[in-house]
This record gives C-alpha cells, structure tokens and sequence, in this order.
C-alpha cells in the first residue's frame, strides 16, 4: 500500500500545495491565497518566505538601477532571484524546509506574527 501523503486546506498535498504557492508568486495573488487560506505551517512558509525573497529582491534591483553605474548588478539580481525561485520549487515539493539565507528567517519571524 502507498503511504498517505499529508492534505492541506486545499486539498492538495503539502508539497504540491508549498511548491505550487512558491511558482505563483510572480503573480502575488496566488502565493497570498495560500499564505491566508492554508492552516499547514509548511505551506504558509514556503509562501511568505517566496513574498518576502521577491520584495527584498525587488528593492536591491531597483537601488541598483537607481545608479547607471550599478546597473549591471541588477541583472545579476534578477538572475540570483530566478536561482532562489526555482530552488524554493524544488526544496518545497521535496518537502524539505529550506530557508533562504537571512531572509528564511525574516519569513519565520512574520509568521510568527501572523
């Protein structure tokens, strides 16, 4: 017989439900509707943690831009981010509850809150 996999509140499983929250987060309203509506903490991190990665993200490239001299380092921002996304896929669907370095932990502190 096969193992039962864990069901979040959307009837998926935790890991097809964290990594499917971490593939929408271009879109922001698909990742915040798993951060609000999932009861499974490993979801509800994989989605914050994805919302705050993209923000801080966000702010580095457009200092950077700000700065004709630093704009090369924008593009390597944007590429470092892409790297992060797609290794927040993998690492969610593993089911394996990896932080991004400093800014994982910036995630579990909020969730704290929340």
């Amino acid at each position: 017989m096969a193992a039962v996999k864990p069901k979040s509140a959307t009837g998926l499983p935790k890991t097809t439900a964290a990594a499917l929250s971490v593939i929408l987060a271009p879109t922001v309203v698909g990742t915040l509707v798993f951060l609000f509506l999932e009861k499974d903490p490993f979801v509800r991190f994989y989605s914050l943690q994805v919302l705050v990665t993209g923000l801080i993200l966000i702010i580095i490239q457009w200092a950077l831009s700000i700065t004709l001299v630093l704009l090369p380092l924008a593009g390597l921002v944007t590429i470092l981010g892409f790297v992060l996304w797609l290794a927040m896929i993998y690492k969610a669907w593993q089911g394996d509850e990896w932080e991004v370095p400093v800014l994982g932990d910036i995630a579990r502190r909020i969730m704290k809150k929340i």
